[in-house]
């Protein structure tokens, strides 16, 4: 035998009894890198094809990020041609190379729920069953894609408070459990900014049965300078009149707002909202005795207004 083909042979001998035995090591090092969150799990083959063949060496991982950055560059176009499809399939890819990256998740859901659904809602010339159809079937879309990022960054209070704005969003499809139990979850994480309490305050008081948990989370929010803002005033109004129904709407009102002005200009505007649903418990009453006893005429008067609003 040849002395160079039996060295060569010797040598692939030992590259290969080497990588047999080094095996185990590295899928154990790997197993662990990637239960820690500091590798990536391989891409499947349908997020292969759609990356393309160009971009094949991202399936070691390395070039995952850079891939992604470059795909969220070309949605931006497909943004911009209204091609809703494409959009949804590139940021289902983006999120494959990116899971951990709350900002693909957001972006990916708002283009569908809101950029595309907004199209077939207003832009489209499709018939009006059709339209409103594709509207909803595109906010189910990036709500499931929402959804779906928080069930795989569980510990992100930033994609559960977006999933909860969606929930409650009165433009989309309204889901006040669901939206309180979000923002329970992102408060939960230990991580939330204080604006998504109030979130929390404001969905479980429009669920009927929780308005007593609304209500406890009001009062301790109120406590605050960012709990003391005209809507919250409005609901802790609102739920201490349905906690306490013997109470004195008017004297109420003095002592949540301050002074009859106050609680004119901020319980009015409440009254008026006809599309956030929030609890109005003793406030049609208490707007009476205001009105009466600021001179209100009954042009001006809320109530007026509200039936207009209630005529469109």
């Amino acid at each position: 035998m040849n002395p160079n083909f039996r060295r060569l042979t010797a040598a692939a001998s030992v590259l290969v009894v080497a990588g047999i035995v080094r095996m185990p090591v590295e899928q154990a090092m790997t197993k662990e890198l990637r239960a820690q969150g500091m590798l990536s799990e391989p891409l499947d083959i349908e997020t292969t094809k759609r990356v393309g063949q160009g971009f094949w060496a991202v399936s070691l991982g390395g070039l995952r990020t850079l891939v992604a950055t470059v795909l969220n560059l070309r949605a931006f176009s497909y943004f911009e041609n209204q091609q809703w499809t494409q959009l949804a399939n590139t940021y289902e890819t983006i999120v494959q190379l990116a899971p951990n990256t709350d900002y693909y998740w957001d972006t990916g859901s708002w283009h569908m729920a809101y950029n595309a659904a907004a199209y077939y809602q207003t832009s489209s010339d499709l018939p009006e069953l059709r339209s409103r159809s594709e509207w909803q079937q595109w906010i189910e879309k990036g709500t499931a894609f929402l959804e779906e990022g928080t069930r795989q960054n569980p510990d992100s209070w930033y994609l559960w408070s977006r999933l909860a704005w969606l929930y409650a969003d009165p433009n989309k499809l309204v889901d006040y459990e669901k939206s309180a139990a979000a923002y329970l979850k992102s408060i939960e994480s230990g991580n939330a900014l204080p604006f998504v309490k109030n979130g929390a305050a404001y969905a479980l008081a429009r669920i009927p049965g929780r308005e007593a948990e609304a209500l406890e989370m009001v009062r301790e929010l109120r406590q605050t300078p960012r709990g003391r803002v005209p809507t919250m005033n409005c609901l802790s109004f609102a739920l201490e009149s349905k906690e306490n129904p013997s109470l004195d709407s008017y004297q109420l009102a003095l002592d949540t707002f301050g002074s009859e002005n106050k609680a004119y200009q901020e319980l009015g505007p409440y009254y008026l909202d006809l599309r956030n649903n929030f609890p109005m418990y003793g406030v049609a009453s208490a707007l009476k005795k205001l009105e009466s006893r600021l001179g209100i005429p009954i042009e001006d008067s809320v109530f007026t207004e509200r039936k207009a609003l209630e005529s469109r």
